[in-house]
């Protein structure tokens, strides 16, 4: 636990005084006041981030796919064979995946992580092994990971951060592979948020009406079952979202994913740096609501780069006070709503950097051009 605990450590709050500057100077701007909306005080937030006014651009820009295999998926939540986990890893690092596509577009770079895919991997330009097991068990027969593997694999994803934002990298978004890893997802979710299991269960890759009914009993059935083993948990209204805050890596490591628990990490590794993290979809959802019971001040530096099409991101989203920055009903992962929001999130940055002042311009501003009482 020494490099968690000395991790959330490292975690500070946003920097009052660049947040400050940040909205003063938004108010001296060639543009009428608040005229920008959401990507002002996206600006703002990223100055408290980086403590300087303006703030960084967001680049280079990386995302980290974290892959792995769920256990649960022998109990028939979807009809994609497991062993597309390892075929996906093999598409993004050849470059032929929709994420590789994306990142090519913004000028982000793609590493896959393999913190739990099952079965070995061969050495390749852009995978790191980070393999903590071959999967996670079965949820509703036990836990899905022992306190060790669940404990390492945050590491693995506080590492990757550290990594990446060592080599030069200034913004980190979030990306993920792992057949059934929405079935975890929304068993997480609802454990942090005290949810039920049809409220935030959703089709994932397109299934039907009977696999999506099987899906909602197997969520419910992993989380009865967890509820014997968390300590804690008196059976009342509102204990799965008070145990979930009060023990996180318990939670996690009963109905998590190891590519849940990585990202994780990556999220608290992100904001020790000082880095903004973009999340992608409802998999970055459920690890952020782990992450941020680890660390409440890592909310702040979490951006939610869209609103995908699953339900349960939606209760995350809000669980987490995040408003995201694009709405497509994208459904995919790998990082891909992340991406996407990259430019939204660097035009923001740009406006504080280049955007003429009133008086630099020449323009006159409307409110002292008015006469006094006006």
């Amino acid at each position: 636990m020494e490099l968690i605990a000395e991790t959330v450590a490292a975690i500070r709050p946003l920097d009052e005084a660049a947040m400050g500057a940040a909205r003063e100077r938004h108010d001296r701007l060639t543009k009428p006041r608040g005229s920008l909306g959401e990507l002002e005080e996206l600006g703002i937030r990223l100055a408290g981030v980086a403590g300087v006014c303006p703030p960084p651009p967001p680049a280079p820009a990386a995302v980290a796919v974290f892959a792995a295999d769920h256990g649960v998926h022998a109990q028939g939540v979807t009809p994609w064979p497991q062993e597309v986990t390892g075929q996906m890893v093999h598409n993004f690092l050849a470059g032929g995946a929709v994420v590789n596509a994306f990142a090519r577009q913004v000028g982000a770079e793609v590493t896959v992580v393999d913190v739990g895919v099952k079965g070995d991997l061969p050495e390749a330009p852009g995978l790191l092994a980070r393999k903590v097991a071959n999967g996670t068990a079965d949820m509703t027969r036990g836990p899905a990971m022992t306190a060790e593997q669940a404990r390492r694999a945050v590491e693995v994803g506080i590492e990757a951060a550290r990594d990446l934002v060592a080599a030069g990298h200034r913004c980190l978004l979030t990306g993920d592979m792992g057949i059934a890893n929405t079935t975890a997802s929304a068993a997480l979710i609802a454990a942090f948020t005290g949810r039920a299991p049809d409220d935030v269960t959703g089709y994932g890759t397109g299934i039907d009406d009977a696999t999506h009914a099987r899906k909602v009993e197997v969520v419910r059935a992993a989380l009865t079952r967890a509820r014997t083993e968390l300590p804690g948990h008196d059976g009342t209204a509102g204990a799965d979202a008070r145990v979930a805050s009060a023990a996180p890596l318990a939670v996690l490591a009963q109905v998590g994913g190891l590519e849940h628990a990585a990202i994780a990490g990556f999220v608290l590794g992100a904001a020790a740096h000082r880095v903004p993290v973009v999340l992608d979809g409802v998999i970055a959802g459920a690890a952020a609501l782990v992450a941020v019971a680890l660390a409440p001040g890592a909310r702040d530096f979490c951006l939610a780069g869209h609103h995908s099409a699953e339900p349960g991101h939606a209760a995350a989203l809000a669980s987490l006070g995040l408003r995201p920055l694009v709405d497509l009903r994208l459904r995919l992962g790998e990082g891909t709503g992340a991406l996407l929001a990259l430019p939204l999130i660097a035009g923001a940055v740009r406006v504080l950097h280049e955007v003429a002042t009133f008086d630099s311009a020449g323009v006159a501003d409307k409110d002292a051009a008015a006469p006094d009482g006006a």
